[in-house]
């Protein structure tokens, strides 16, 4: 375990960097999913990449975690491989964005690496299979579970073809389809690759979403899923106190922070790199200190009556450390997965798992 960080980035650097961004997310996730078809790999992979320690377990949303470490939307679009993400030592699994529309999202090339700054710049454009697509195959999943499955958060977003004076109808017919299958729904009003998308954050019409997402939601669910929103970290501290203060008012059970940013400040990469990644949102390490700082604003603001996912340059157990020191329930990552490989979910949770043990024999 400990040589395989190495041997990764040689393989990410001399081997992925020459292979279109979106290609080799493709090969690599269909490598992922086929190790999870067979069964005797299934469980070695398993007994290599999870740990084992009760020191991790945490309750969120009603869900039985066995850490605080998910992956976050975006790269698994479709949920196609949940029960393989898990096997590598994800905790949780949110899959999306989903649209209620089927969509192919923006043109190629559309997702570009700044390895300098081990960021990434994507444009995809929600591109996916859409709701009613998406909801069956979560069925599938739900009526004859794999054993250790875990829980999954669905993401939604605003369907590109559909007018802005129509958005709520549309984020409500994805609940109504997916609410039933999702442990959790996030309405993902902040990607900056649709079209007028992150003018949803402003608090009048944001509120409408808000509200059509939960009465289908309630519809069409036996259970209450509870229901979160995610922003970006381009929002000024105001907006962040306005999203806060409607997330309480109308009783969300809490807030992701942060999406990608539309920002190329304070970048290592030269600006030729730069402008050759094109526009989009940046994800990864450059995110680290607007998340954290959006992070403790909401805390500050909320305290206990919301949960808080924090996600935005999470690269080691220090920052899924810092980030629940901070007020988060759970932390996100996907961005420092890429960089750093398969092993990394496991490195991370046991370096956070041996933080709390130091803590434990040294309070203070």
């Amino acid at each position: 375990m400990r040589k395989s960080p190495v041997l990764y980035r040689s393989l990410y650097r001399h081997v992925f960097t020459r292979i279109d961004a979106e290609t080799a997310h493709t090969w690599a996730f269909s490598a992922i999913k086929a190790s999870a078809r067979v069964p005797l790999a299934n469980s070695a992979i398993r007994r290599v990449f999870i740990p084992q320690d009760d020191r991790l377990r945490t309750r969120v949303l009603g869900m039985d975690l066995a850490g605080p470490l998910g992956l976050a939307a975006g790269f698994d679009k479709n949920g196609t491989g949940v029960e393989a993400l898990g096997n590598l030592g994800f905790t949780f699994v949110e899959i999306g964005t989903v649209t209620a529309l089927p969509q192919p999202g923006n043109p190629r090339p559309r997702l570009q690496r700044l390895t300098a700054d081990r960021a990434v710049v994507n444009r995809m454009g929600f591109n996916n299979r859409g709701a009613e697509e998406v909801a069956g195959r979560l069925r599938q999943l739900r009526a004859a579970p794999p054993p250790n499955l875990v829980p999954i958060g669905v993401n939604i977003g605003k369907s590109k073809v559909v007018a802005e004076a129509d958005a709520a109808a549309d984020y409500a017919t994805s609940a109504r389809l997916l609410a039933p299958y999702a442990d959790y729904l996030v309405i993902n009003v902040s990607s900056p690759n649709t079209p007028g998308l992150r003018d949803l954050q402003a608090v009048e019409k944001l509120r409408p979403v808000l509200r059509a997402v939960r009465e289908a939601a309630d519809e069409s669910s036996p259970r209450r899923v509870p229901l979160l929103v995610k922003i970006a970290p381009d929002l000024g501290d105001a907006d962040v106190d306005a999203v806060a203060d409607l997330a309480l008012e109308e009783g969300l059970d809490g807030i992701v922070a942060t999406n990608t940013t539309i920002s190329r400040e304070g970048l290592r990469s030269s600006s030729a790199e730069v402008d050759a990644a094109g526009g989009g949102g940046l994800s990864g390490a450059p995110l680290k200190a607007r998340s954290l700082a959006v992070l403790r604003r909401l805390a500050e603001r909320v305290g206990s009556r919301l949960v808080l996912i924090s996600a935005g340059g999470v690269e080691t157990a220090a920052d899924v450390q810092e980030r629940l020191d901070a007020g988060a329930s759970l932390v996100q990552a996907y961005t420092a997965f890429i960089y750093e490989g398969p092993a990394w979910p496991r490195r991370v949770l046991e370096g956070v798992a041996a933080q709390r043990s130091r803590r434990e024999t040294d309070p203070a």
